[in-house]
């Protein structure tokens, strides 16, 4: 298996992002393509001791999107040699199994679709993450690609989140759940009504509205949402659980008791931190293309870079890309147009 790692997306690259290759291509067993500035991965490569007996290349590619680019389809036309770019169109040729990117989301989305192509039967590919619950883990779709979005596109990402659901996760009945503000069918938007009802078709794994609340107690495998709402809640879950930690550490360091308890309860309250650390998880996949592509967080050291890769491997190890392209054909298509280009 070869992963395309865009080497100069992120806010550490390119040394966090060659760091975490290292720890993949040790680690997990696969070979990592670095695409990005030859010289500064190559100087990078050898601060850290260099690639000897690891399966690790480069590919050049000279242009870089920033982090901060608002307008992330002009700034790929302006910049045709841009390292996301670039990795995307390793896996369309079919020269590696999938790309990862800690970059501009949009960038690594657009450059996705361009490349790759989308799922015929997938007019909007979703942006789909895993979610710690009490019960183990969820699947939010969509958590910020859409940020507009009709009927019919909620039943799609519905449908490529059971097909992750039952190849990657291993759930062989996912239930599928629509995050509305009220567990009644008559609540939320028009948008949320409407899905609604397309989904009371999907089969039996639909199991009606759930509230944000009830996502952190695992009530159902897949969380279904718009990608403005979804992104919403992505990120006040990262900033609660980062909170949480903080307000801990700032309790027990008042009293003499509480360090004492904390020290009894430290593998325990070290086990919740890193359920709720988004590096463990590495990145979100892009659902609705022809090729596996993680989206890393921006914020991403290397430990994050290499999770990131096995969550890449995961995916095509699961087949998940088939998975959908199978999932959506059999159950016919409700949108506007092929989904093909």
């Amino acid at each position: 298996m070869k992963v395309a790692l865009d080497a100069m997306g992120g806010d550490f690259a390119p040394a966090e992002t060659v760091a975490g290759a290292l720890l993949a291509a040790k680690e997990l067993g696969v070979e990592i393509v670095l695409v990005g500035d030859r010289e500064r991965i190559e100087e990078r490569l050898a601060a850290l001791g260099g690639a000897k007996g690891l399966a690790v290349s480069v590919v050049h590619a000279g242009g870089v999107i920033a982090m901060d680019e608002h307008h992330p389809v002009e700034a790929l036309r302006r910049t045709r040699d841009a390292s996301v770019l670039v990795a995307a169109d390793l896996v369309a040729r079919g020269e590696a199994s999938a790309m990862v990117s800690a970059g501009n989301t949009g960038a690594a989305m657009i450059a996705a679709i361009m490349r790759q192509k989308r799922i015929r039967g997938v007019d909007r590919p979703a942006i789909a993450t895993v979610f710690p619950t009490t019960t183990g883990y969820c699947l939010l779709i969509d958590a910020g690609a859409n940020a507009e979005c009709r009927p019919h596109h909620i039943l799609t990402f519905a449908q490529m989140g059971v097909a992750y659901a039952k190849s990657v996760m291993g759930i062989p009945q996912p239930t599928v759940a629509l995050l509305s503000n009220g567990e009644e069918e008559t609540k939320g938007t028009e948008l949320v009504i409407a899905a609604h009802e397309l989904l009371r078709k999907l089969d039996s794994s639909f199991i009606g509205n759930i509230e944000g609340k009830d996502i952190p107690f695992g009530k159902a495998d897949v969380v279904v949402t718009d990608g403005f709402t979804g992104n919403i809640v992505l990120k006040l879950a990262e900033g609660v659980g980062e909170a949480i930690v903080s307000m801990l550490k700032d309790s027990i360091s008042k009293s003499l008791v509480c360090k004492i308890g904390a020290l009894l309860a430290r593998p325990a309250l070290k086990a919740l931190a890193r359920r709720m650390d988004y590096s463990e998880y590495g990145g979100a996949l892009l659902l609705g293309v022809n090729g596996v592509t993680v989206i890393a967080h921006g914020r991403s050291r290397a430990r994050a870079i290499k999770n990131a890769i096995r969550a890449a491997k995961s995916a095509c190890d699961g087949g998940v890309v088939d998975s959908i392209a199978a999932m959506t054909a059999a159950r016919g298509y409700e949108g506007g147009n092929d989904g093909g280009t």
